[in-house]
């Protein structure tokens, strides 16, 4: 399988002078298309830092990040937004699903920015509500749904675009034991179905469903552990 992430060398600098503090410290790591991948380390490793930097939220202040074979360093704003928006889904601890709309205006959301026309986009939203299992919540708000409903709507959005790329901060964060299975599960099955998916997590439980366990301290990767 072909390293559908390679980042070679990575700093991150926030600030300057006196005052700059370097998140990431040389972080060379690479990930094989379909692996499924846990990012560990304690709060202030640079955990966050570098899923903000695979997820093309963040660029590196040195160092070569190459994403599906194209080096980040030669993209402008514009570019780097179209390939995020295609190429990586986000699933969040906090859900971040809009209120005021419904489930499957959430869902389509993503298509909107991807310029995706109406019908198909609302298509696409529904074989993925179906997908998991909550095509019968379509109209609902995601104020009226379950925790883990939530999640699951969540992890459709992140779908939608078919990004080769799932990177899951905390996913299972805010919810019970019993959901937090229920999750995992869909990540897992996402996963078989050929996504790459990358989980940043401080829980041992959750990083056992991977494959391979990346541990950062304090800026660099302490560990690479295959499962």
């Amino acid at each position: 399988m072909n390293n559908i992430i390679s980042l070679k060398n990575i700093h991150k600098t926030y600030g300057a002078g006196d005052s700059a503090y370097e998140a990431l410290k040389g972080v060379s790591l690479d990930v094989k298309a379909g692996e499924m991948v846990a990012i560990m380390g304690p709060s202030g490793s640079g955990k966050s830092t570098l899923m903000n930097i695979i997820g093309l939220l963040d660029t590196p202040t040195m160092g070569r990040y190459v994403i599906e074979d194209k080096d980040t360093k030669n993209l402008n704003d514009d570019q780097m937004s179209e390939l995020r928006n295609h190429t990586v889904g986000f699933v969040f601890q906090s859900f971040n699903l809009l209120n005021r709309i419904s489930v499957l205006e959430n869902v389509q959301r993503p298509m909107v920015y991807g310029g995706i026309d109406v019908k198909e986009s609302e298509k696409r939203a529904l074989t993925n509500l179906d997908k998991i299992g909550l095509l019968n919540k379509a109209s609902s708000f995601p104020t009226q749904l379950s925790g883990g409903q939530t999640q699951r709507v969540a992890i459709a959005r992140a779908l939608v675009m078919n990004p080769a790329i799932i990177l899951a901060d905390e996913p299972t964060g805010n919810l019970d034991t019993a959901t937090s299975t229920q999750v995992m599960n869909l990540l897992c099955s996402i996963n078989k179905q050929g996504n790459t998916v990358i989980i940043v997590t401080h829980s041992d439980e959750i990083a056992s469903y991977a494959k391979r366990k990346i541990i950062i301290r304090d800026g660099l990767i302490s560990k690479d552990i295959k499962i």
